[in-house]
């Protein structure tokens, strides 16, 4: 029997659309929607469906509006009995997915405290001073090298994601992601690109950011997670309650190990991934990472009924 994992993505993976199909057919997933409008006192719903897209892509809206359709689409599979997960796990905003899903906070909440942390990301950096760059074809040992000598020449670069083999995202200081592409092909990395973020995400540049989301953090009576959901800080399983608000802060301005996080959930027996929420991003990671576990996404009506097929098979 294959042990199953659920997945979440992050921040990126937004598009104008996203989550209308479960909007429009399910109850239970319309439901999700409304409560997100009443809580965050504005039209979450409007901006998932019609953008526009630079709207959509402002970091304390992205935040809410990718929980709010994961939610929306875990509400409809989690009747699903035959799929029950063993593990739950998210890049960056969507461990609050899994942290969500698997009943540590309930909706309300999760959805009302990543606004306010998209908001202090956004705002922790004035813009024009920080950036990332991804890494492509290199070790993780090259780009921490590479990150050091950036640093120790330039100014503050630190890695930030390590998501998969030969992909790795650093942040820092503009002027050191500039200086960084530069010298990247001395540093066996084949290709660098900038990207088009408002701040350098999980690196100390953002540790503002985290000491004002732990003040709202320490407000939250959180519950043990009802399974395993993996974290992206330490790639261990939350043992308690009492772990979630501090591991949840040092996410903020610590790297996001994505990759360590799909080597343990495979090493402790997972075969299928299943990513729920909009995009595929995750799949390509996890195809990177192992090809022969499973993996399959949920993102609209169709991708629905292709794993509720082979569920029943």
């Amino acid at each position: 029997m294959s042990k199953t994992a659920f997945v979440f993505p992050g921040q990126g993976a937004q598009y104008a659309g996203m989550g209308k199909d479960f909007y429009d057919n399910f109850i239970e997933s319309r439901e999700i929607f409304e409560r997100a409008n009443e809580v965050l006192g504005f039209d979450i719903t409007k901006l998932c469906f019609e953008g526009p897209y630079e709207k959509l892509s402002e970091t304390k809206i992205t935040q809410p509006a990718i929980l709010t359709v994961c939610m929306a689409i875990f509400e409809v599979i989690k009747k699903n009995k035959h799929n029950k997960p063993i593990v739950m796990g998210g890049l960056s905003l969507g461990e609050y997915s899994a942290l969500t899903a698997s009943d540590a906070l309930d909706f309300e909440t999760a959805v009302k405290l990543v606004y306010k942390r998209g908001n202090y990301m956004q705002n922790a950096v004035p813009i024009g001073e920080g950036g990332m760059a991804a890494l492509m074809g290199c070790s993780e040992e090259d780009a921490i090298c590479l990150c050091e000598h950036v640093t120790n020449n330039c100014d503050l670069l630190e890695p930030a994601n390590f998501n998969c083999p030969g992909q790795i995202v650093v942040g820092g200081k503009l002027s050191a992601v500039d200086y960084a592409i530069k010298e990247a092909s001395n540093f066996n990395i084949k290709r660098s690109v900038k990207l088009q973020v408002s701040a350098p995400f999980h690196t100390s540049m953002l540790k503002p950011a985290g000491d004002r989301l732990k003040q709202d953090l320490i407000k939250i009576t959180f519950k043990k997670p009802s399974c395993n959901v993996i974290s992206n800080v330490d790639t261990n399983y939350y043992e308690s309650e009492n772990e979630i608000a501090n591991k949840l802060e040092k996410q903020v301005y610590n790297p996001v190990k994505w990759e360590a996080c799909v080597r343990k959930m495979i090493a402790d027996g997972v075969d299928t991934f299943i990513e729920i929420g909009p995009g595929k991003s995750l799949c390509g990671f996890i195809k990177k990472i192992d090809k022969s576990v499973n993996f399959m996404n949920i993102e609209d009506l169709n991708s629905l009924e292709k794993v509720m097929n082979l569920s029943y098979a």
